[in-house]
């Protein structure tokens, strides 16, 4: 450690550390506008001056290395007028139009000009325009107000991996601009909205709706994919109109996927807002009374075998743990939550999570991609995968993939094949890349639904697990076999055991007439002409999507921002959200219906409060007990039959791994009620768009 001296404080920072972490860790607060603790390092709006004794001038701190014994002086008249005159140049060419910008309220430039402006302009000449530019759909710009602080320059290259922004010109004309003129293309580029200092980049869907300082800001969870991306809900009214992340370094550091971000308009779109039942074919609307009688009178005299429930993809696990109660209390062990067919290995948890946790990623130091294309699965989780290319420089962490990626990865990847037989070649060793995974000391196996999903999902897995003994990434005191889900719900229903019981039924044979009354929980990913015409289906959810339209009963749920819920993500971290906004009508929270109905058909759930139904949760598993919090995976998977490997890499089907995800935008019934991700599908999906400003 190095000993400095803040402002007659001493403090120990690490070694390379500049003067600006030296001050921030002394408890100093230094303004800033181009410095971002998860950028590189840029020094080019000069507000962050700080004096350092022996100096001959004030030194800009963000760039300022430290050394042994340094003095550095935070608060001295010489910094003071330094940093007023760095102000006063910002406010040169900058429009002041405050009272129009969607950034009034959080803005960095506002907030230091109280603190270091003067109050009036000695600026008399022509402020300077910049024309605005067509980013694309999700991101409005108004260039005049842009400081050229390059934060958004570094963020396309250095997170992003799609560098499209770039600065040209020199001196007052110069500008941020893209290269070719074309829209942005990355699935992260909502988080420019964040680190823009000023107004120059705001979210376009929400231009103009409201001010920063009229939200209910509320904590919760993004359920759009499985990373389980922290997140905070801001609601005026009962309307949720923004939803921007929140800082958890062990799973999404401070960004946040653009289908998470701005699919929020689709929450108050198709909604389901009354129960529905259907009479001589045509749906008609009735009371929650009428409703559960109607269901309970179907219910009665069926079997509990010829009874069934699937659950989608958005489902928390309170309302999976309550379906499934009331499941088994009906006499049924129907019950399947892998709507998409996925095979996993249920024997023991790791066989099922991301094991290495998404920090393990930061640790790996050669990774194998297998059946996944992170950029569309986990934005997020790709952007990890990013930095710890970049950090290793080229060629210290080599990545292979196996499946043909629908986009490019933002990252260099040798691609080894596009079929399972490439596991083949990588256990006998006639690949190079498998020595490439021997020879490092933390290696990465990630496994997706590309492969879960297939006829031969079993095989894939199990030679996939045999590779990922024989090259060490399940050795004592690291399991890099990880499992890259796609579903929110997944891990969580995996873990209360949402699955066939003793002879139960999976979701497939349910669908082709494998029951007479079909409890579908909020699952829409799966073509609905699949169930058989003569199965009764009761439809709980909150969107009118092609489920809703098919079943005989509509039960109107509540959305994930309308409840508080448990959310268990891929590496299995526990997380609790909390209710942003009430459900619209006469819907309710899943787990309340399911409770109601259960005291209808006679069958009583034995909890009336949330708290009492989070304890049965920890009573059927008792990771539900360690909320925010990964339990430490066990080094090794269960035990695997002696032989299996080698039988199943015999058992492969022909065919290359196909992405799970065909339309990145279009993957649940929230995103597809958007208006704005549909229209990011129309823009982006068929071809890139090329934006003319």
């Amino acid at each position: 450690m190095v000993r400095v001296i803040v402002d007659g404080t001493p403090v120990d920072v690490a070694p390379g550390s500049s003067a600006l972490q030296a001050c921030e860790a002394a408890g100093k607060e230094i303004p800033r506008f181009c410095y971002h603790e998860r950028l590189s390092v840029a020094g080019n709006c000069r507000m962050c001056l700080v004096q350092v004794v022996r100096a001959p001038k004030p030194v800009a701190s963000c760039g300022f290395p430290v050394s042994e014994g340094m003095e550095i002086l935070t608060d001295t008249d010489v910094v003071r007028r330094a940093r007023r005159a760095v102000m006063e140049f910002l406010l040169i060419n900058h429009p002041l139009d405050c009272p129009i910008c969607d950034q009034g309220g959080e803005c960095d430039l506002q907030d230091q000009a109280y603190g270091y402006g003067t109050g009036i302009s000695r600026y008399h000449e022509d402020k300077r325009a910049v024309t605005d530019k067509n980013l694309g759909p999700l991101v409005k710009t108004v260039m005049t107000r842009c400081i050229q602080c390059t934060r958004c320059v570094r963020f396309t290259t250095e997170v992003a991996g799609t560098p499209e922004l770039g600065m040209v010109s020199r001196g007052e004309n110069a500008e941020i601009t893209t290269y070719v003129e074309k829209a942005l293309t990355s699935e992260l580029s909502g988080n420019l909205i964040d680190i823009c200092p000023v107004g120059a980049l705001t979210a376009k869907p929400t231009a103009f709706h409201a001010r920063s300082w009229e939200y209910k800001k509320t904590d919760s969870i993004d359920v759009l994919d499985a990373l389980g991306t922290n997140i905070q809900v801001q609601a005026r009214g009962g309307e949720v109109m923004r939803i921007v992340p929140r800082v958890n370094d062990e799973v999404n550091e401070e960004w946040l996927s653009d289908k998470a971000r701005f699919s929020v308009d689709g929450l108050k779109r198709r909604r389901l807002d009354k129960p529905w039942v259907r009479v001589h074919g045509k749906l008609h609307a009735a009371s929650w009374q009428d409703a559960f009688v109607s269901l309970a009178r179907r219910l009665d005299g069926v079997a509990g075998d010829r009874i069934g429930a699937v659950a989608g993809d958005l489902c928390d696990a309170e309302s999976l743990c309550a379906l499934k109660d009331l499941m088994s209390a009906l006499g049924s062990s129907n019950t399947d939550c892998r709507q998409d067919g996925a095979w996993y290995d249920t024997s023991a948890r790791e066989g099922y999570l991301f094991n290495s946790d998404i920090v393990g990623i930061d640790e790996a130091d050669a990774l194998l991609i297998v059946g996944s294309v992170p950029r569309h699965e986990a934005p997020v989780l790709n952007a990890r995968i990013r930095k710890r290319f970049l950090r290793a420089g080229r060629g210290g962490f080599p990545i292979a993939m196996i499946g043909a990626p629908s986009a490019d990865p933002t990252y260099d990847v040798t691609f080894l094949g596009d079929g399972p037989d490439v596991l083949t070649s990588l256990l006998d060793g006639s690949i190079p890349f498998a020595e490439t995974l021997k020879s490092a000391k933390r290696p990465m196996i990630i496994l997706g639904h590309g492969a879960l999903t297939r006829r031969d999902a079993q095989a894939v897995y199990e030679a996939c697990r045999t590779l990922a003994e024989q090259s060490g990434a399940i050795a004592d005191g690291w399991n890099g076999f990880n499992i890259l889900h796609t579903a929110a719900s997944r891990v969580g229903a995996l873990d209360l055991g949402f699955l066939p019981g003793p002879r139960g039924l999976a979701a497939a044979n349910m669908l082709r007439g494998g029951v007479d009354v079909l409890w579908l929980m909020g699952a829409d990913e799966f073509p609905i002409d699949k169930i058989a015409p003569e199965t009764f289906v009761v439809y709980q959810g909150h969107h009118g999507d092609a489920a809703a339209a098919r079943a005989d009963i509509i039960l109107p749920g509540a959305a994930y921002t309308e409840k508080p819920g448990t959310y268990v993500n891929m590496a299995g971290r526990v997380q609790r959200a909390f209710r942003a906004v009430f459900p619209p009508g006469d819907a309710r929270e899943d787990w309340r219906i399911l409770r109601a109905f259960s005291e209808v058909v006679g069958h009583t759930l034995p909890y009336d409060t949330l708290e009492a139904l989070r304890a049965r949760m920890v009573e059927v598993n008792p990771v539900f007990a360690s909320i925010g919090s990964v339990a430490t995976p066990q080094a090794r998977l269960p035990a695997q039959a002696e032989g299996t490997a080698q039988k199943t890499t015999a058992e492969f089907s022909a065919g290359a791994f196909r992405p799970a995800i065909d339309d990145y935008y279009q993957t649940n019934p929230i995103s597809r009620a958007s208006p704005t991700m549909a229209e990011c599908s129309r823009i982006y999906a068929p071809v890139r768009a090329v934006a003319a400003e």
